[in-house]
């Protein structure tokens, strides 16, 4: 069994959905027939279950590369070969809130990837999962971009002004302008991450996220248009891997 989500190689899928919000988890399970719940352990809440008769299991990582460092170590120990993030992000690009960003390609700003492998080496997703992901959107009625992720370590420090940043007088927008330079359409905190050790895993791995709010919160979703937003999020990651194993069987 594993140390921190209580899983083992009979409990877990081939196909892993990542999400950061535990709770998020509650309503990707919602989709699953067949399902089990594994476990809830620390921030981790976990299911198996079967979507169009695909297995399939979902899992959360909380908040942060650390903590899905773990999540993707602990679901490739018990036999995980296609992983997929879920998520909502924050987007450089106001034409973008309440859209998809399916990142070819991460900057690896965060630092836990580091104690992995040297900064030199690519966070780039699986390009025939991509394709699986995109197809879903596009099947769901919804559009998205393929642009560049960039994954940071600091929320309060690098992507949303607090009291603390306030009064060490800490400008957010350096952090926006610099990445805008270089076309980043989205940052979150653990993309770069999961992509760098799915290719190290040799685990088909990409990343697929909703744009739920814009740089420094200055246009959110918020009340029912997040809630139906986060739901087409869970259908698509679902959709899309269901895709992805029909043209892989």
């Amino acid at each position: 069994m594993t140390l921190y989500m209580k899983a083992t190689d009979k409990d877990i899928a081939k196909n892993v959905i990542f999400s950061g919000d535990p709770f998020r988890v509650e309503v990707l399970k919602q989709y699953l027939d067949n399902v089990r719940h594994i476990a809830f352990a620390r921030e981790f809440n976990t299911y198996t279950g079967t979507y169009k008769g695909v297995d399939v299991t979902v899992t959360s990582t909380g908040i942060g590369a650390p903590s899905a460092a773990i999540a993707m170590e602990e679901m490739y120990e018990c036999g995980m070969e296609v992983a997929v993030r879920m998520g909502t992000t924050m987007s450089l690009k106001d034409e973008l809130l309440g859209k998809f960003i399916i990142p070819v390609a991460s900057m690896r700003e965060e630092c836990t990837s580091d104690t992995y492998v040297d900064k030199s080496f690519p966070a780039v997703a699986d390009f025939d999962l991509i394709s699986s992901m995109n197809e879903a959107v596009v099947k769901l009625g919804s559009s998205y971009e393929n642009g560049l992720n960039a994954t940071l370590d600091g929320f309060y420090s690098q992507m949303r002004q607090s009291k603390l940043s306030k009064e060490r007088q800490v400008d957010m927008q350096n952090t926006f302008d610099r990445l805008k330079k270089y076309n980043i359409s989205c940052i979150d905190m653990e993309s770069s991450c999961l992509l760098t050790l799915g290719r190290l895993m040799n685990v088909k791995t990409c990343v697929i996220t909703m744009v739920t709010v814009l740089e420094n919160l200055k246009k959110v979703l918020e009340g029912q248009d997040r809630v139906d937003a986060e739901d087409l999020l869970c259908r698509a990651a679902l959709e899309g891997i269901y895709i992805h194993a029909n043209k892989n069987k």
